[in-house]
């Protein structure tokens, strides 16, 4: 599955369901591009067992403020739409793989 970007009015309706994976992200952010590879690894590897998307926090602050987003990159793993899961900064694949894992 390909990493989509989402925005305020498509946020809710792209966690709803299953695992989903959501990178609150800037353009300017230095850890952001470093975690962006590893996303993208972790998105080809797990394929249908997680959904990675992004949401970048200049462009979508009702998203950010509604999560309490301080600093980026910020990792919130959803279920169903609950957040069960949450890292802030860059964390190699391993310990997000780890993460994900948890809550299959």
């Amino acid at each position: 599955m390909a990493i989509s970007h989402v925005t305020d009015q498509t946020f809710s309706t792209e966690i709803k369901e299953g695992l989903v994976l959501a990178d609150f992200w800037a353009p300017w952010c230095g850890p952001c591009k470093m975690i962006a590879p590893v996303l993208e690894e972790i998105d080809v590897e797990m394929g249908d067992k997680v959904r990675i998307i992004k949401l970048n926090v200049d462009e979508n602050a009702g998203t950010v403020g509604k999560f309490g987003v301080m600093s980026i990159p910020t990792l919130i793993l959803f279920k169903d739409g609950a957040a069960v899961d949450k890292v802030i900064g860059f964390y190699p694949k391993e310990a997000l793989t780890e993460m994900i894992s948890k809550h299959m």
